[in-house]
Protein backbone atom coordinates (compact mmCIF):
# COMPACT_ATOMS: atom_id res chain seq x y z
CA UNK A 1 0.00 0.00 0.00
CA UNK A 2 0.93 3.33 -0.68
CA UNK A 3 0.56 6.75 0.85
CA UNK A 4 0.80 9.44 -1.20
CA UNK A 5 0.67 13.58 0.26
CA UNK A 6 0.76 15.38 -3.41
CA UNK A 7 -1.39 15.64 -6.24
CA UNK A 8 2.05 15.00 -8.55
CA UNK A 9 3.19 11.73 -7.57
CA UNK A 10 -0.47 10.53 -7.07
CA UNK A 11 -1.25 11.01 -10.61
CA UNK A 12 2.40 9.66 -11.17
CA UNK A 13 1.00 6.49 -9.82
CA UNK A 14 -2.14 6.58 -10.97
CA UNK A 15 -0.37 6.87 -14.79
CA UNK A 16 0.74 3.62 -14.18
CA UNK A 17 -2.33 1.79 -13.06
CA UNK A 18 -4.33 3.27 -16.53
CA UNK A 19 -1.64 1.98 -18.64
CA UNK A 20 -2.40 -1.18 -17.63
CA UNK A 21 -6.43 -0.88 -18.34
CA UNK A 22 -7.36 -1.16 -14.29
CA UNK A 23 -10.33 0.02 -13.39
CA UNK A 24 -9.65 2.65 -10.26
CA UNK A 25 -12.48 3.26 -7.34
CA UNK A 26 -12.05 6.44 -4.88
CA UNK A 27 -13.47 6.43 -1.31
CA UNK A 28 -13.30 9.86 -0.11
CA UNK A 29 -13.24 9.96 3.70
CA UNK A 30 -12.12 12.66 6.30
CA UNK A 31 -10.47 9.82 8.54
CA UNK A 32 -11.26 8.38 11.60
CA UNK A 33 -12.05 5.40 9.96
CA UNK A 34 -15.00 3.19 11.05
CA UNK A 35 -16.53 -0.53 9.07
CA UNK A 36 -18.99 1.86 7.47
CA UNK A 37 -15.55 3.47 5.74
CA UNK A 38 -14.43 -0.46 5.47
CA UNK A 39 -17.55 -1.56 3.62
CA UNK A 40 -16.78 1.30 1.13
CA UNK A 41 -13.50 -0.07 0.19
CA UNK A 42 -14.63 -3.84 0.17
CA UNK A 43 -17.31 -2.34 -2.07
CA UNK A 44 -14.96 -0.81 -4.45
CA UNK A 45 -12.21 -3.85 -4.36
CA UNK A 46 -15.28 -5.86 -6.02
CA UNK A 47 -16.44 -3.33 -8.98
CA UNK A 48 -12.13 -2.24 -9.40
CA UNK A 49 -8.67 -3.33 -9.66
CA UNK A 50 -7.51 -0.48 -7.95
CA UNK A 51 -9.08 1.15 -4.83
CA UNK A 52 -7.90 4.60 -3.38
CA UNK A 53 -8.97 6.43 0.16
CA UNK A 54 -8.55 10.23 0.21
CA UNK A 55 -8.22 11.30 3.82
CA UNK A 56 -8.48 14.74 4.32
CA UNK A 57 -10.52 17.07 6.72
CA UNK A 58 -11.87 19.47 4.62
CA UNK A 59 -12.35 23.01 6.49
CA UNK A 60 -14.45 24.38 3.96
CA UNK A 61 -17.38 22.05 4.92
CA UNK A 62 -17.21 23.62 8.46
CA UNK A 63 -19.17 26.46 9.71
CA UNK A 64 -17.77 29.12 12.09
CA UNK A 65 -19.47 27.11 15.50
CA UNK A 66 -18.56 23.30 14.20
CA UNK A 67 -16.10 21.04 15.41
CA UNK A 68 -13.33 21.30 12.96
CA UNK A 69 -10.32 21.79 15.14
CA UNK A 70 -11.92 18.98 17.49
CA UNK A 71 -12.81 16.39 14.78
CA UNK A 72 -11.79 13.29 15.37
CA UNK A 73 -8.15 11.68 13.67
CA UNK A 74 -5.80 9.09 13.65
CA UNK A 75 -3.90 8.53 10.92
CA UNK A 76 -2.19 5.69 12.12
CA UNK A 77 -4.99 3.67 12.54
CA UNK A 78 -6.50 4.58 9.51
CA UNK A 79 -3.26 3.50 7.68
CA UNK A 80 -3.42 0.36 9.71
CA UNK A 81 -7.27 -0.10 8.55
CA UNK A 82 -6.60 0.76 5.05
CA UNK A 83 -3.55 -1.67 4.49
CA UNK A 84 -5.90 -4.78 6.03
CA UNK A 85 -8.56 -4.40 3.78
CA UNK A 86 -6.67 -4.26 0.81
CA UNK A 87 -6.76 -0.31 -0.05
CA UNK A 88 -3.74 -0.10 -2.89
CA UNK A 89 -2.86 4.05 -2.35
CA UNK A 90 -3.80 6.41 0.39
CA UNK A 91 -4.26 9.75 -0.39
CA UNK A 92 -3.41 11.78 2.36
CA UNK A 93 -3.00 16.05 1.51
CA UNK A 94 -2.55 18.71 3.41
CA UNK A 95 -4.27 22.19 3.30
CA UNK A 96 -1.91 23.45 0.58
CA UNK A 97 -2.43 20.71 -2.18
CA UNK A 98 -6.67 21.12 -1.85
CA UNK A 99 -6.59 24.60 -1.42
CA UNK A 100 -3.50 26.97 -2.42
CA UNK A 101 -2.72 30.21 -2.06
CA UNK A 102 -4.93 32.69 -3.82
CA UNK A 103 -7.50 29.74 -4.56
CA UNK A 104 -11.29 31.01 -4.94
CA UNK A 105 -12.67 28.68 -7.24
CA UNK A 106 -15.76 26.84 -5.75
CA UNK A 107 -18.82 24.90 -6.73
CA UNK A 108 -21.79 25.99 -6.00
CA UNK A 109 -24.78 23.31 -5.74
CA UNK A 110 -28.49 23.96 -6.66
CA UNK A 111 -31.69 23.02 -5.25
CA UNK A 112 -30.23 19.79 -3.90
CA UNK A 113 -28.01 21.20 -1.22
CA UNK A 114 -30.76 24.26 0.64
CA UNK A 115 -33.14 22.06 2.35
CA UNK A 116 -32.69 19.78 5.40
CA UNK A 117 -28.73 19.61 6.38
CA UNK A 118 -28.38 22.49 4.16
CA UNK A 119 -30.70 25.07 5.38
CA UNK A 120 -29.08 24.15 8.93
CA UNK A 121 -25.78 24.37 7.82
CA UNK A 122 -25.07 26.97 5.03
CA UNK A 123 -22.29 26.82 2.91
CA UNK A 124 -21.80 23.01 4.25
CA UNK A 125 -22.73 21.31 0.68
CA UNK A 126 -20.67 24.08 -1.29
CA UNK A 127 -17.52 22.59 0.56
CA UNK A 128 -18.29 19.03 0.02
CA UNK A 129 -19.22 20.10 -4.00
CA UNK A 130 -15.78 21.62 -3.96
CA UNK A 131 -13.34 18.93 -2.16
CA UNK A 132 -15.07 16.13 -4.27
CA UNK A 133 -14.55 17.88 -7.23
CA UNK A 134 -11.33 18.24 -6.70
CA UNK A 135 -10.42 14.63 -5.51
CA UNK A 136 -12.82 13.66 -8.58
CA UNK A 137 -10.08 15.38 -10.31
CA UNK A 138 -7.40 14.64 -8.70
CA UNK A 139 -7.92 10.85 -8.75
CA UNK A 140 -10.08 10.52 -12.00
CA UNK A 141 -11.68 7.27 -10.58
CA UNK A 142 -13.71 5.03 -12.23
CA UNK A 143 -16.05 4.70 -9.48
CA UNK A 144 -16.33 6.82 -6.62
CA UNK A 145 -17.99 5.07 -3.51
CA UNK A 146 -20.36 7.19 -0.97
CA UNK A 147 -22.16 5.67 2.40
CA UNK A 148 -26.11 5.63 2.34
CA UNK A 149 -26.21 7.46 5.33
CA UNK A 150 -25.42 10.76 4.05
CA UNK A 151 -28.30 10.24 1.39
CA UNK A 152 -28.83 14.19 0.73
CA UNK A 153 -24.43 14.54 0.26
CA UNK A 154 -24.90 11.68 -2.37
CA UNK A 155 -27.70 13.51 -4.31
CA UNK A 156 -26.00 16.52 -4.48
CA UNK A 157 -22.32 14.33 -5.37
CA UNK A 158 -24.65 12.76 -7.84
CA UNK A 159 -26.24 15.70 -9.45
CA UNK A 160 -22.47 17.15 -9.92
CA UNK A 161 -21.58 14.30 -11.85
CA UNK A 162 -24.32 14.65 -14.29
CA UNK A 163 -24.47 18.44 -14.68
CA UNK A 164 -20.31 18.69 -14.77
CA UNK A 165 -19.96 15.77 -17.73
CA UNK A 166 -18.15 13.47 -15.50
CA UNK A 167 -17.62 9.87 -16.53
CA UNK A 168 -17.69 8.73 -13.17
CA UNK A 169 -20.07 5.98 -11.50
CA UNK A 170 -21.04 7.13 -8.20
CA UNK A 171 -22.14 4.37 -6.02
CA UNK A 172 -24.19 4.24 -3.02
CA UNK A 173 -23.42 1.62 -0.06
CA UNK A 174 -25.95 0.74 2.55
CA UNK A 175 -25.17 1.84 6.21
CA UNK A 176 -23.40 -0.11 8.48
CA UNK A 177 -24.76 0.26 11.61
CA UNK A 178 -23.53 0.00 15.39
CA UNK A 179 -25.06 -3.29 17.14
CA UNK A 180 -27.61 -1.08 19.10
CA UNK A 181 -28.78 -0.04 15.69
CA UNK A 182 -27.53 3.27 15.50
CA UNK A 183 -25.73 4.59 12.22
CA UNK A 184 -21.87 4.20 12.04
CA UNK A 185 -19.81 7.88 12.06
CA UNK A 186 -16.64 9.19 13.38
CA UNK A 187 -18.74 11.51 15.60
CA UNK A 188 -20.65 8.93 17.49
CA UNK A 189 -17.42 9.02 20.00
CA UNK A 190 -19.20 12.77 21.08
CA UNK A 191 -22.70 11.30 22.07
CA UNK A 192 -23.74 11.02 25.63
CA UNK A 193 -24.84 8.05 27.08
CA UNK A 194 -28.30 10.18 26.84
CA UNK A 195 -27.73 11.37 23.23
CA UNK A 196 -27.05 8.31 22.24
CA UNK A 197 -30.35 6.76 23.86
CA UNK A 198 -32.38 9.54 22.14
CA UNK A 199 -30.53 8.92 18.82
CA UNK A 200 -31.53 5.74 18.33
CA UNK A 201 -34.96 6.82 18.51
CA UNK A 202 -34.58 7.46 14.58
CA UNK A 203 -33.69 4.21 13.56
CA UNK A 204 -36.08 2.39 15.57
CA UNK A 205 -39.27 4.84 14.68
CA UNK A 206 -37.68 4.02 10.93
CA UNK A 207 -37.55 0.19 11.18
CA UNK A 208 -40.71 0.53 12.55
CA UNK A 209 -42.55 1.70 9.56
CA UNK A 210 -40.12 -0.29 7.31
CA UNK A 211 -41.49 -3.44 9.26
CA UNK A 212 -44.86 -2.17 8.68
CA UNK A 213 -44.12 -1.45 4.78
CA UNK A 214 -43.05 -5.08 4.26
CA UNK A 215 -46.11 -5.79 5.87
CA UNK A 216 -47.98 -4.57 3.21
CA UNK A 217 -48.82 -1.09 4.56
CA UNK A 218 -48.78 1.48 2.00
CA UNK A 219 -50.45 4.21 3.51
CA UNK A 220 -47.69 7.22 3.28
CA UNK A 221 -49.38 8.80 6.63
CA UNK A 222 -49.86 5.65 8.63
CA UNK A 223 -46.17 4.54 7.84
CA UNK A 224 -45.45 8.34 9.15
CA UNK A 225 -47.52 8.12 12.15
CA UNK A 226 -45.76 4.62 13.00
CA UNK A 227 -42.70 6.24 12.60
CA UNK A 228 -43.17 9.29 14.60
CA UNK A 229 -44.16 6.51 17.59
CA UNK A 230 -40.99 6.13 18.66
CA UNK A 231 -39.47 9.67 18.23
CA UNK A 232 -39.88 12.21 20.25
CA UNK A 233 -40.65 14.67 17.22
CA UNK A 234 -40.38 14.70 13.35
CA UNK A 235 -39.20 17.82 11.31
CA UNK A 236 -42.04 18.17 8.96
CA UNK A 237 -40.34 20.09 6.77
CA UNK A 238 -37.29 17.68 7.03
CA UNK A 239 -39.38 14.72 5.90
CA UNK A 240 -41.16 16.94 3.08
CA UNK A 241 -38.14 18.20 1.82
CA UNK A 242 -36.38 14.81 1.56
CA UNK A 243 -39.25 13.68 -0.56
CA UNK A 244 -38.95 16.07 -3.37
CA UNK A 245 -34.58 15.42 -3.60
CA UNK A 246 -34.05 15.59 -7.45
CA UNK A 247 -37.56 14.79 -8.71
CA UNK A 248 -37.26 17.49 -11.06
CA UNK A 249 -36.79 14.60 -13.60
CA UNK A 250 -36.48 11.10 -14.02
CA UNK A 251 -32.91 10.93 -12.85
CA UNK A 252 -33.30 10.48 -9.63
CA UNK A 253 -32.82 7.38 -6.29
CA UNK A 254 -35.37 6.45 -4.16
CA UNK A 255 -34.29 5.43 -0.74
CA UNK A 256 -35.55 2.16 0.64
CA UNK A 257 -34.52 1.86 4.17
CA UNK A 258 -32.45 4.61 5.48
CA UNK A 259 -33.85 7.83 4.75
CA UNK A 260 -37.82 8.87 5.78
CA UNK A 261 -38.30 9.45 1.71
CA UNK A 262 -38.88 5.18 1.50
CA UNK A 263 -42.06 6.58 4.21
CA UNK A 264 -43.47 9.39 2.48
CA UNK A 265 -42.41 8.76 -1.47
CA UNK A 266 -45.42 7.89 -3.04
CA UNK A 267 -42.90 6.34 -5.89
CA UNK A 268 -43.34 2.91 -4.40
CA UNK A 269 -47.02 2.53 -5.74
CA UNK A 270 -46.30 2.89 -9.64
CA UNK A 271 -45.97 -0.62 -10.96
CA UNK A 272 -44.52 1.35 -14.47
CA UNK A 273 -41.29 2.10 -12.83
CA UNK A 274 -38.89 -0.96 -13.25
CA UNK A 275 -37.20 -1.27 -9.65
CA UNK A 276 -33.80 -2.93 -8.80
CA UNK A 277 -32.28 -3.35 -5.14
CA UNK A 278 -28.97 -2.85 -5.53
CA UNK A 279 -27.18 -2.14 -1.63
CA UNK A 280 -30.99 -1.34 -0.31
CA UNK A 281 -31.59 1.35 -3.16
CA UNK A 282 -34.35 1.24 -5.62
CA UNK A 283 -33.12 2.58 -9.03
CA UNK A 284 -35.49 4.02 -12.36
CA UNK A 285 -35.29 1.54 -15.11
CA UNK A 286 -35.53 4.71 -17.29
CA UNK A 287 -32.36 6.69 -15.45
CA UNK A 288 -29.97 3.63 -15.93
CA UNK A 289 -31.22 4.26 -19.68
CA UNK A 290 -31.16 8.45 -19.96
CA UNK A 291 -27.65 7.80 -18.37
CA UNK A 292 -26.13 5.21 -20.88
CA UNK A 293 -27.41 7.08 -23.64
CA UNK A 294 -25.96 10.37 -22.41
CA UNK A 295 -22.56 8.45 -21.76
CA UNK A 296 -22.56 7.44 -25.41
CA UNK A 297 -22.86 10.61 -26.78
CA UNK A 298 -20.11 12.13 -24.83
CA UNK A 299 -17.81 9.12 -25.97
CA UNK A 300 -18.28 10.11 -29.31
CA UNK A 301 -16.82 13.48 -28.38
CA UNK A 302 -14.16 11.91 -26.52
CA UNK A 303 -10.51 11.49 -27.06
CA UNK A 304 -9.76 7.61 -27.35
CA UNK A 305 -8.72 6.79 -24.00
CA UNK A 306 -11.52 8.46 -21.89
CA UNK A 307 -14.06 6.92 -25.11
CA UNK A 308 -12.89 3.87 -23.91
CA UNK A 309 -13.85 4.45 -20.51
CA UNK A 310 -17.07 5.81 -20.97
CA UNK A 311 -18.49 3.16 -23.44
CA UNK A 312 -17.28 0.85 -20.43
CA UNK A 313 -19.42 2.73 -18.13
CA UNK A 314 -22.36 2.65 -20.89
CA UNK A 315 -22.31 -1.15 -20.84
CA UNK A 316 -21.92 -1.29 -16.89
CA UNK A 317 -25.90 0.42 -17.07
CA UNK A 318 -26.74 -1.99 -19.61
CA UNK A 319 -25.97 -4.83 -17.85
CA UNK A 320 -27.99 -3.33 -14.60
CA UNK A 321 -31.01 -2.95 -17.06
CA UNK A 322 -31.04 -6.72 -18.73
CA UNK A 323 -29.54 -8.98 -15.71
CA UNK A 324 -32.21 -11.14 -14.60
CA UNK A 325 -32.22 -10.31 -10.23
CA UNK A 326 -33.46 -12.36 -7.63
CA UNK A 327 -33.21 -9.12 -5.85
CA UNK A 328 -36.01 -7.34 -7.89
CA UNK A 329 -38.31 -10.61 -7.84
CA UNK A 330 -37.91 -9.46 -4.13
CA UNK A 331 -38.71 -5.83 -4.63
CA UNK A 332 -42.01 -6.73 -6.89
CA UNK A 333 -43.20 -9.17 -4.09
CA UNK A 334 -42.68 -6.81 -1.69
CA UNK A 335 -44.68 -3.98 -3.03
CA UNK A 336 -47.22 -6.59 -3.64
CA UNK A 337 -50.04 -5.57 -0.77
CA UNK A 338 -51.45 -9.57 -0.86
CA UNK A 339 -46.87 -10.50 -0.92
CA UNK A 340 -46.51 -12.98 1.93
CA UNK A 341 -42.23 -13.07 0.89
CA UNK A 342 -42.00 -9.91 1.87
CA UNK A 343 -40.20 -10.33 5.17
CA UNK A 344 -37.41 -11.88 3.16
CA UNK A 345 -36.53 -8.46 2.14
CA UNK A 346 -34.94 -7.86 5.87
Amino acid sequence: MQTITTVAELRRALAEVRSADKRVGLVPTMGYLHDGHLALVAASRTQCDVTVVSIFVNPTQFGPNEDLSTYPRDFLSDQELCRDAGVAIIFAPDIQQIYPAQFETFVEPGELAKPMCGAFRPGHFRGVATVVGKLFNMVQPDVALFGQKDYQQCAVVRRMAIDLNLPIEIVTVQTVREADGLAMSSRNRYLSEEERRRALAISRGLFAAADKFRSGERDVEQLIAIAKERLNTVDRTMRRSLCRLDTSDRQRDTVVADSLARLTTKRLNSLRILKFAVNGVFVDEQFLRDRARIIRDLADKADPFIRKRLLDLAERYDRRISRPSQAMKMVTAAISPTSTSASSMR
